[in-house]
Parts: structure tokens; C-alpha cells; sequence
């Protein structure tokens, strides 16, 4: 694969990261084996956050062994210099190490968020006080509204966000003005978290974009392998590659669950991202009884939503999970009984 210097930090990496989030749902002993592929592949920038439940701890199992080769980025929620200081320290124990390349602001998401984590005794200024340390060597913001990010791009050095063919939003502004300012550009969800088919397509055209690194979650050997051989002979899209993705991007729409968890844990128990998932399977890709199957075998469904909001308000894009789950539901019923017809 080709390297990239990411922004003015000073670090090369692979075009193709590795996204932590989706190793959440492995053991440990498969997580230990796709870490060691992506690592024999050539990946070298490992992305995770102290959100992502146990997803330290298992990069913490495999990369000490390949410190030296390796880039290893990771995220704090908190808002306060304290509590970020503290993540620092929390995240250094976690993967067994005693620096970490890229500490960042996970998901600043409002004009509130930005104000808090830069004014006095904010998050930013607990990051400082870390890398002052030698804790952590750069420091860098995840979002997902390009706009906020624009207004924070003056204080940090690397940004994080959403970009693919359905996310294209901060083609207008905010990959010019990193590009402009040599800001490292990191592509979080390059395929809508498992929504977009055409992967392929979708980490060629995001990588011939603006971005410098892309990085999908993976949770198979396999999806090591293909992930990496786009950069290793990184083509821009022909007009019917293009044409191909637009389909696609025209066919999802913009309500679906990206599946990044943020709307987890559900008061009432419900996998809310894997309920979503049932759906995409049931209406896009034709797999009804394969839906239904993993439908049945769950503990709480569709009808155990009690719509009390607390999904709508933490998800990034918005989604009205409660409305999404009661109209699938009641037209998966009405497509099922006019098969009994």
C-alpha cells in the first residue's frame, strides 16, 4: 500500500486503518486473529475509542508486539480537562503501552460541545496537559456535522468524520480547508457502517477524495484482504463505477442506522443497531427468512420499543429509531400475511 504523511504530524501511515469498533463483537481469540492480518496486510493505523466497550483491551492484546510499525489512535468523551487527562492514562493501561500516537475528541457534535471542550478547563486543555507529558503525541476531533469541525480547525491536527458516497458533506468546505492547512483527514464509516455493498468502489472514491486514510471495521480475515488491495492499486473511479455507487446511494437513502452504537445501551434491552440491521437484510438485500430467523431468536423486538427517545437523542444522524422500528415492523407483518394469501 502507499503511505501518506497524515496532516503536519509527522506520521506515514497506509491509506487502508483498521476501525475499532466492529471487534467489539468478537472473543478475543478472533479478535487476536484479524488484528495479526490486518498487521501481516500492512495496516498500520489502529483506530478505537474509550467508548467501544472492550475494543482497548483487545487492540491492547496484539499491538504492543508491533509498537515500533504501528500508529495507534484512540477517543475521550469527556468534555472536562480532568476527566480527558484521566482517559489518557485509562487508555495507556488498556493497550500496554506508554504513548499513543493520536488522542481525540470523540464526536463534538454541537456548538455547546466545542465551546466546552475549548474554553478554560475544557477536554482540549487535559489533552495538552498529556502530551506536554509525552503521553500522547498529536491531538485530533472526531464529529460528524462537517460545520462544527470547520469552526475548530485552527486547534487541532487531525479531524475525523464521516465520508463516503452517501456522506458527502464535507467535500464543500472542510476537505479544502485540511487540505489547505496540511490537517490530516481520516474517513470514520467509509462504508455507512456496513450499509454500502460496494465497498470496493466506495474506499476508491472516498481515498481519490481528499482524504488521506480510511478506516473500515472489519470482523472477518477476509474483509482484511479486500480492504487493502484497493490501496494497493488505487484507481479513480470510471463513469460506470460511479454510476454503480449513485445507485446504490439513491437506493439507501438517508435513514438508515450506520451502526455505530452510540444509541446503545437501550433502557429497555433492545440490540437496537442489530434490530436495524434485521431491517436492511429483510428490505434491501431480500434475506426475509434469514431476518426472521434472527428476529425470533432475539430476546426483545420491535414491539418492545416504548418509544421513550433516548436513541433519537443520542444518534448522530438523527434517526427516529422508535418510528423506523413501528413502520418496519407493521409493513414486515403485512408483506408476511400476504404470503399466507
Amino acid at each position: 500500500m502507499d503511505t501518506i504523511e497524515l496532516g503536519n504530524t509527522g506520521l506515514k501511515v497506509h491509506r487502508i486503518g483498521f476501525g475499532g469498533i466492529p471487534i467489539q463483537r468478537l472473543s478475543m481469540e478472533e479478535s487476536d486473529r484479524i488484528l495479526h492480518e490486518a498487521i501481516d496486510r500492512g495496516i498500520d493505523f489502529f483506530d478505537t475509542a474509550r467508548a467501544y466497550t472492550d475494543s482497548e483491551e483487545k487492540f491492547g492484546r496484539v499491538l504492543p508486539e508491533y509498537r515500533e510499525k504501528i500508529i495507534i489512535a484512540t477517543k475521550t468523551f469527556s468534555r472536562d480537562a480532568d476527566k480527558a487527562f484521566a482517559d489518557v492514562d485509562i487508555s495507556l493501561k488498556n493497550m500496554k503501552t506508554d504513548y499513543i500516537d493520536l488522542y481525540q475528541l470523540h464526536n463534538i457534535s454541537t456548538e455547546k460541545d466545542m465551546e466546552k471542550v475549548l474554553g478554560p478547563g475544557g477536554a482540549l486543555e487535559g489533552l495538552k496537559r498529556a502530551k506536554e507529558q509525552g503521553k500522547i503525541g498529536h491531538i485530533g476531533v472526531t464529529g460528524h456535522k462537517p460545520w462544527i469541525l470547520l469552526q475548530m480547525i485552527n486547534h487541532f491536527e487531525t479531524m475525523q468524520f464521516p465520508f463516503n458516497i452517501i456522506e458527502i458533506k464535507a467535500a464543500d468546505e472542510l476537505i479544502p480547508a485540511l487540505k489547505e492547512r496540511k490537517i490530516g483527514a481520516i474517513a470514520m464509516k467509509p462504508v455507512a457502517g456496513g450499509a454500502l455493498k460496494n465497498v470496493e468502489l466506495n474506499l476508491r472514491y472516498i481515498l481519490t477524495h481528499g482524504m488521506d486514510v480510511a478506516i473500515p471495521g472489519m470482523d472477518l480475515p477476509e474483509q482484511v484482504g479486500q480492504n487493502v488491495s484497493v490501496a494497493e492499486n488505487l484507481q479513480p473511479l470510471n463513469d460506470e463505477e460511479m454510476k454503480t455507487l449513485l445507485g446504490e446511494k439513491d437506493e439507501l437513502g438517508e435513514t438508515f442506522c450506520r451502526r455505530c452504537e452510540y444509541c446503545m445501551p437501550c433502557p429497555q434491552g433492545l440490540n437496537i443497531s442489530f434490530l436495524h440491521l434485521i431491517i436492511g437484510y429483510y428490505f434491501r438485500y431480500g434475506l426475509e427468512e434469514w431476518a426472521l430467523e434472527r428476529l425470533a431468536g432475539l430476546d426483545k423486538k420491535y414491539t418492545d420499543c416504548i418509544a421513550c427517545g433516548e436513541c433519537i437523542k443520542k444518534c448522530p444522524y438523527d434517526l427516529n429509531t422508535p418510528k423506523i422500528f413501528r413502520e418496519a415492523w407493521a409493513k414486515i407483518q403485512e408483506i408476511e400475511a400476504s404470503k399466507k394469501v
